[in-house]
């Protein structure tokens, strides 16, 4: 479903990726993990489009995202193939970003009429639908103002899910959140990758998490995969002394 080859990306004089080779299977449910600036975000923003390559190639289902083939061989991309690649993927951030003129229910059926076409009563039988599965029904007719942080960003996963993106892109959705609402957020979390067969990309430092969540881990430091498992081979016999360094400030018993 998605494919680095060789990717390399530089702000200034700082790489942050360097010739990266990445894949991830379709359905497959990643764990992204590593110390800060290790270009673990910058991954998902190039998959959002929001951030250029300066090198390589990124395919997601087959096609490429920063290029197109042409009759006269592969050139970089025009914005109506971004805007058709970019539909594939959906991305909830750290902030929430929800609309604060809209209620929680349009918060979510906007989206779908401007960006699927669906009409409004489609697009409100979806709502519903997601509403009940991040458990925020009642709060349907709710500002975002008027929702603690873990309610908005549960709104913001539904948001996301509701544009039906092939891949599912999370960016420390529980950074901005008060210890005692973390849970909340990540066991619709949970539900999803148990429940759906979305490609699924979260970068986090919240080890437990990864470790139910994920078929497989990355571990990555200086933009470049260290260490690649399974959560039980990443969390109890990882083989890199990179790898088990960052672990062990999560985890005691790492050796």
């Amino acid at each position: 479903m998605i494919e680095f080859q060789n990717v390399s990306k530089s702000f200034g004089d700082l790489q942050v990726l360097n010739k990266l080779n990445m894949h991830v299977n379709k359905g497959e449910k990643i764990a992204l993990i590593g110390p800060s600036g290790s270009g673990k975000t910058t991954i998902l923003r190039i998959l959002m489009t929001l951030e250029t390559i300066n090198a390589g190639h990124v395919f997601i289902d087959s096609d490429y995202l920063w290029h197109q083939k042409t009759a006269k061989g592969i050139i970089p991309a025009s914005e109506k193939h971004l805007h058709h690649m970019r539909s594939n993927v959906g991305m909830v951030f750290q902030q929430f970003n929800l609309f604060p003129h809209l209620d929680v229910m349009n918060n979510i059926v906007e989206p779908q009429i401007l960006v699927k076409g669906k009409d409004k009563v489609n697009a409100t039988v979806q709502a519903q639908k997601l509403l009940a599965l991040v458990g925020l029904e009642e709060k349907a007719q709710h500002y975002p103002h008027e929702l603690s942080g873990g309610q908005q960003q549960r709104v913001a996963i539904a948001r996301a899910l509701a544009l039906e993106p092939k891949i599912m892109l999370f960016d420390e959705v529980t950074s901005a959140l008060d210890p005692e609402l973390v849970d909340e957020v990540l066991n619709v979390l949970r539900i999803l990758a148990e429940d759906t067969d979305t490609t699924m990309l979260t970068v986090t430092h919240e080890m437990n998490f990864a470790r139910e969540f994920a078929d497989r881990v990355l571990f990555f430091d200086k933009g470049q995969i260290v260490e690649s498992g399974s959560p039980e081979d990443i969390f109890t016999r990882p083989k890199e002394s990179r790898t088990r360094g960052f672990l062990k400030k999560f985890i005691r018993d790492i050796v």
